[in-house]
C-alpha cells in the first residue's frame, strides 16, 4: 500500500515488504540526552556482533555495545553518507501515515483513507487536502506524518542479511512514487543508493540553513549488475 497523498493535491506532486527478520537498522540521527540529533553519516544497529564488525569494515567507524533495551544495543556510527543496496521490489518500500500519542497509535491513513483501526480502515481520513497543510498539522501535532520503511541488503555483503531503514522524512515522502516506479520498471531485485544526502541554502532573510535529507536512487536490476566485473 502507498501513500495517497497527491490525489487531494496533484499540484504539489514533484516532476520527474516490510519484514522484522533483520539483522540491523540504519539510522540518520540519533538521541542524545533525550534530544534528536541529526547524522552526516549512517548510523547502524544491531545485536550481532558478526554483523557490526562487518559493517564497520565495509563503512568505517567501529562497533560499540550501548546501553540501550533494544535488541539492536551494538552500535557502529559510519564513516559513509551512502550505501549501495539491493532491494527486492516494489513490495521493500513500504508507506503510510501516523500519528502516535506516546506508544498509541491514534491516526493510521494512506493520506486519503483510514488504514486501521479495522472498524475505520476504508473511511475518509479527512487529512488536510494541501500538502503544506498536511505538513503544518503534523508539525503541531494534529495531523500523522510520514512512516516510510526500506528493506534492504547490501550490495557489497549480499548474503549479510536483510536491513531496515524507517524515516519519517516528508522530502522522501514527496518522491516516494518515483522510488516506486523505478523499481516496477526493473520488475526485480534491484540494486540502488541510499544516501544521506546534503542540502544546503539560504533563506531570504539571509539565513543559511543546511541538513541531511534520505535520497533513494534506483540504478538498474541487480542481475545486470553482478554480471559486470564492477558494479
Amino acid at each position: 500500500m502507498a501513500l495517497r497523498i497527491f490525489e487531494t493535491d496533484p499540484n504539489a506532486k514533484p516532476k520527474g515488504s516490510f519484514s522484522d527478520d533483520t539483522v540491523g537498522r540504519f539510522h540518520g540521527g540519533k538521541q542524545t540526552d533525550g534530544i534528536p540529533v541529526a547524522l552526516s553519516e549512517w548510523r547502524v544497529t544491531t545485536g550481532d556482533p558478526e554483523v557490526a564488525d562487518a559493517i564497520a569494515q565495509l563503512m568505517g567507524g567501529q562497533a560499540v555495545e550501548t546501553d540501550s533495551t533494544s535488541e539492536n544495543f551494538i552500535e557502529v556510527l559510519t564513516t559513509t553518507n551512502k550505501v549501495k543496496v539491493v532491494l527486492s521490489g516494489p513490495s521493500a518500500v513500504t508507506s503510510d501515515l501516523k500519528l502516535w500519542n506516546g506508544s498509541q497509535l491514534i491516526h493510521h491513513c494512506d493520506g486519503v483513507e483510514f488504514l486501521s483501526p479495522d472498524e475505520d480502515r476504508g473511511m475518509p481520513c479527512r487529512c488536510p487536502a494541501l500538502m503544506e497543510d498536511r505538513k503544518a498539522a503534523a508539525k503541531t501535532k494534529r495531523g500523522p506524518s510520514p512512516s516510510i520503511s526500506v528493506l534492504f541488503r547490501l550490495a557489497e555483503d549480499y548474503e549479510l542479511g536483510l536491513f531496515r531503514f524507517q524515516t519519517g522524512s516528508w522530502k522522501l515522502a514527496e518522491v516516494l512514487h518515483e522510488v516506486e516506479n523505478a523499481l516496477e520498471k526493473v520488475g526485480g531485485e534491484a540494486l540502488a543508493t541510499i544516501e544521506l544526502e546534503l542540502v544546503e541554502y539560504t533563506t531570504k532573510m539571509g539565513r543559511d540553513v543546511s541538513y541531511r535529507k534520505p535520497v533513494i536512487k534506483v540504478l538498474k536490476s541487480w542481475s545486470d549488475a553482478v554480471a559486470e566485473p564492477t558494479f
